[in-house]
């Protein structure tokens, strides 16, 4: 396959917000959709990574229920999605039907050599109040980390910056040496066999960042901050370095 055609799913990175307006005596409520997608979307335009990016509130249906469908992509992102999203397709929840389990699709998917990337967030890893729930599934047995069995966020609203744990891996080729804050990130265990990339100091001491490894014939990476606010300010989107971390990330997971 041409490099040029390298196909990516970006999963999850959306939300609907709903709000109740109080005027006086009335009152009114308004829903409003919000995609946090928008810099990496941004940062991809003119690469060679054509990039389809399924909002969240559409993954329960529409992503795939077969190792087929899933293998129209190159590499597969899951970002700030829970794993209740795949879990419970409309068929299941609404209907009490059977269908394939897509966290079970998505380890075989890595097994047969897909890649696969999770991205930090309040739904990703465990995530707030547990709720993320990827512990203990077929898709954390494929990944560099594992979770922890609680809410794993830490908040750092004085900001880190990354510490560069091997500053000559080719994920960090043509990315300034600099980098900007960072306001939050999961918090999770290396997992054996995998390789610590990136790490961050906080008050509770250093904690994995960027990790990969190998599993199967496939590849994963973990980032355990975001890729959009609020952990990832705007300075760090529009530093030159994300872009390129970007193309590096992809890259090697789609053995470009």
């Amino acid at each position: 396959m041409n490099i040029a055609s390298k196909k990516i799913l970006l999963v999850g990175e959306s939300w609907v917000s709903s709000a109740v307006h109080y005027k006086g005596f009335d009152s009114f409520g308004s829903t409003t959709f919000h995609s946090g997608a928008t810099p990496f979307l941004k940062a991809m335009n003119e690469t060679c990574f054509e990039v389809t990016h399924m909002p969240a509130h559409e993954a329960p249906e529409t992503l795939p229920l077969t190792l087929e469908g899933l293998r129209q992509w190159d590499c597969i992102i899951l970002s700030d999605i829970g794993s209740s999203s795949l879990l419970l397709h409309p068929d299941v929840w609404q209907h009490s039907k059977t269908v394939p389990n897509r966290l079970s699709l998505l380890h075989d998917y890595v097994e047969q050599g897909g890649g696969l990337a999770m991205i930090g967030g309040y739904l990703t890893f465990q995530g707030i109040d547990g709720k993320g729930r990827w512990r203990n599934t077929p898709v954390e047995k494929t990944l560099p980390v594992r979770c922890h069995p609680y809410d794993d966020r830490i908040e750092i609203p004085e900001g880190t910056k990354a510490i560069v744990d091997q500053p000559d891996h080719a994920l960090f080729d043509g990315v300034p040496d600099q980098w900007p804050a960072l306001l939050g990130m999961n918090e999770v265990m290396l997992a054996e066999d995998a390789q610590l990339l990136a790490s961050a100091q906080t008050a509770q001491g250093t904690h994995p960042l960027l990790a990969i490894t190998s599993y199967g014939k496939g590849r994963t990476l973990a980032w355990m901050s975001d890729m959009s606010p609020h952990w990832l300010p705007s300075e760090f989107s529009d530093w030159p370095g994300y872009r390129q971390l970007w193309i590096n990330y992809l890259t090697w997971l789609t053995r470009a």
